[in-house]
């Protein structure tokens, strides 16, 4: 039993030093859920800013094809004109923004990849925000509820909480004592009560007993009389 008991303390001991050194499970997961928040913050910010570069290198790209298209023009003006030279140079030009153009077209296929794979991985990190926030509304209850369970028990375990229901126990006790006693003396009193009221009865019966066989005799000592004879 002692053994027991010392086994009961040790653990006590072990878990009162947990709760008062552990950290606190409601500020660890609120963080947690906090620098989440601000990765997708910064992530949506990346989002839009890949987005923005794809526009403006699509631009550039049309830019780029527009010129070429134009200086063809000239070129077929240019040769019109008999101008072969002037011709040459603007077909020259044309190639350097073809060569543009191409070149953007790469790049907005890559940042079209981009685009595609930070959007996704923002609907990921949203999706694991929202469970986050799940689990921690879960795990900040479980821990509240262990928390308070093991506050109750030592409370109850502890002298001071002992004393007071064994105070319970004892007043119980005097209250069933006092209810016992209560009941006797009822008992008791009525048991009197009854006797009394036998005690009557029995009296009224003898003397009902009584007077009838008053009655009878006298009937019984007319009728002698009737029955002597006349001298």
């Amino acid at each position: 039993m002692e053994l027991i008991k010392r086994i009961l303390r040790i653990i006590r001991a072990n878990l009162n030093s947990l709760i008062g050194s552990a950290e606190d499970p409601e500020k660890i997961l609120e963080q947690a859920v906090l620098e989440m928040q601000e990765n997708l913050v910064r992530l949506r910010q990346g989002v839009a800013q890949a987005i923005a570069t794809q526009k403006r290198t699509e631009r550039q790209a049309g830019a780029a094809q527009s010129t070429a298209e134009e200086w063809y023009r000239r070129a077929q003006l240019a040769l019109q004109q008999g101008n072969e030279p002037l011709a040459r140079e603007a077909l020259t030009k044309r190639k350097a923004y073809q060569e543009t153009a191409t070149a953007l077209s790469s790049q907005i296929e890559q940042q079209n990849d981009v685009v595609a794979r930070l959007k996704k991985d923002m609907r990921s990190l949203e999706l694991k925000i929202s469970e986050a926030k799940t689990k921690k509304d879960m795990y900040i209850a479980r821990a509240r509820s262990a928390e308070a369970s093991y506050r109750l028990q030592e409370m109850l375990d502890s002298t001071s909480a002992t004393s007071s229901l064994n105070a319970f126990e004892r007043m119980e006790d005097k209250v069933l004592q006092i209810e016992a006693q209560s009941e006797a003396i009822a008992q008791l009193g009525s048991d009197d009560l009854q006797k009394q009221f036998d005690s009557l009865e029995s009296a009224n019966d003898i003397d009902t007993e009584l007077a009838a066989m008053k009655v009878q005799v006298l009937n019984e000592g007319g009728t002698q009389q009737q029955k002597l004879p006349e001298s």
